[in-house]
C-alpha cells in the first residue's frame, strides 16, 4: 500500500446495506459495424483488442442527469423507497449536465428527493466505489439514513469521434444504488481507495476548465475531448486494480475463494483476463458485460452488479469483490456481502 492510498476496514458502528439497485441503458445501440462507417476502424480490430462489440449511446436530448434519474428511479423502486425518504444523494460522473449546479442536484428535482442533500464526485471510473464508501460513512455512524449513490455517465458526448483509439471504447449508462443500514448484516464489508495525481496526463480531458478556458483555439484543437494514452493507462490499471482487489480482500479476512463473483471495471478484456489471472480465478467468476456496454466510466460495475441481481445470479450471502480504476489515476476495491 502507498502512502496516495487509504484502506477503510469494516466501520465500527452501523454495518451498511445495499437495499435497492437500478440501472438504465439508453435505447440506441452503436455497434462495431457502424463506427466502420464513421472512422478508420474494423469490427475484428475493435473486438480483437478491446472485446467490445457494441455500446448504447444517449440520444441527444437525454444529459447525465436523465440517465442519472431513471436509474435512481429503478433502484427506489427496487428497494420500495419514496424519494422523501433519501436523506443524501451522491453522483459519480465526470460528464456532468454542466459546470455547475452538480448533476445530483438535477436528478433531486427529477425525482423529487426533496430531503436529500447533494452532491457530485469526480473520480472517473472510480466513481461508484468512491460513492459507495462515501454513503457508507455517512450511514455507520448515524448522520444519515438513507442514501442514494448513483454513477451516470454521457461518455458519448466527450468522444473525439475522428480517434479511432478512444471513440470505440465507450459508451453511456448509468446505476443506482440505495444503501441503508441493516441490522446484523455485513453488507459492505471492507474498501480500499487510492490515487496518483502524478499521472494525469494519461487520461484526461484539458479544455474547458479553468486551466484551459474555452477558446476558439482550444476548439479547434480538440481539447474539449477526452485523450488517453492506452499502452500506459493498460499497465497502471492491471497493476493497481490488482492491488486494490488484495488490499480489500485482506481487509474484509476473506480470501479469494471466498467470493463468488469479482466485477472489474469494464474498460478492456485483456484488462479484466489480466486482473483474473493475478487473482487466481476463472473467467467464470468474473462478471463481464463490456462486449454489449462498452466502457461507461463510474457506471461500468454497477451496472453490472444490477444485471447480476436481475438476472437471478445473486444469493444472499453471496460475496461480491468490486474494483475500479480510472483518469486522476483513481482506483478503488470493495468487497460487499449481498443481503437483499
Amino acid at each position: 500500500m502507498t502512502t496516495k492510498e487509504r484502506v477503510h476496514p469494516a466501520v465500527v458502528g452501523r454495518t451498511v446495506s445495499i437495499v435497492g439497485i437500478g440501472s438504465y441503458l439508453p435505447e440506441r445501440i452503436l455497434t462495431n459495424a457502424d463506427l466502420e462507417k464513421m472512422v478508420n476502424t474494423t469490427d475484428e480490430w475493435i473486438i480483437t483488442r478491446t472485446g467490445i462489440k457494441e455500446r448504447h449511446i444517449a440520444a441527444p436530448d437525454q444529459a447525465s442527469s436523465d440517465l442519472g434519474a431513471e436509474a435512481a428511479r429503478r433502484a427506489l423502486a427496487d428497494a420500495g423507497i419514496s424519494p422523501e425518504a433519501v436523506d443524501m444523494i451522491v453522483l459519480g460522473t465526470i460528464t456532468p449536465d454542466m459546470g455547475f449546479p452538480n448533476t445530483a442536484c438535477f436528478v433531486q428535482a427529477k425525482i423529487g428527493a426533496k430531503n436529500a442533500f447533494c452532491f457530485d464526485i469526480e473520480a472517473a471510473c472510480s466513481g461508484f466505489l468512491y460513492g459507495l464508501e462515501i454513503g457508507r460513512q455517512f450511514i455507520s455512524t448515524g448522520s444519515m439514513e438513507t442514501v442514494l449513490v448513483i454513477a451516470a455517465e454521457k461518455i458519448s458526448s466527450i468522444l473525439d469521434w475522428e480517434d479511432r483509439n478512444t471513440c470505440v471504447l465507450f459508451g453511456d449508462a448509468a446505476g443506482a444504488v440505495v444503501l441503508q443500514a441493516r441490522g446484523a448484516a455485513h453488507g459492505v464489508m471492507a474498501s480500499t481507495l487510492g490515487s496518483d495525481g502524478t499521472l494525469a496526463e494519461l487520461l484526461m480531458l484539458p479544455g474547458g476548465g479553468s486551466r484551459s478556458p474555452t477558446t476558439e483555439e482550444t476548439v479547434r484543437n480538440r481539447l474539449h475531448y477526452m485523450k488517453m494514452a492506452g499502452r500506459e493507462v493498460f499497465k497502471h490499471a492491471v497493476t493497481n486494480m490488482t492491488r486494490a482487489a488484495k488490499d480489500a480482500l485482506q481487509r474484509s479476512g476473506l480470501g479469494i475463494e471466498d467470493i463468488r463473483w469479482i466485477i472489474p471495471h469494464q474498460a478492456n478484456l485483456r484488462i479484466i483476463e489480466a486482473i483474473g489471472e493475478r487473482l487466481g480465478v476463472t473467467k467464470e467468476k468474473l462478471v463481464i458485460n463490456l462486449e454489449r456496454c462498452g466502457n461507461t466510466s463510474a457506471a461500468t460495475i454497477v451496472v453490472a452488479l444490477d444485471e447480476l441481481a436481475r438476472e437471478g445470479k445473486l444469493q444472499k450471502h453471496d460475496k461480491i469483490l468490486m474494483v475500479a480504476f480510472g483518469g486522476g489515476f483513481t482506483w478503488g476495491a470493495s468487497v460487499v456481502e449481498w443481503d437483499k
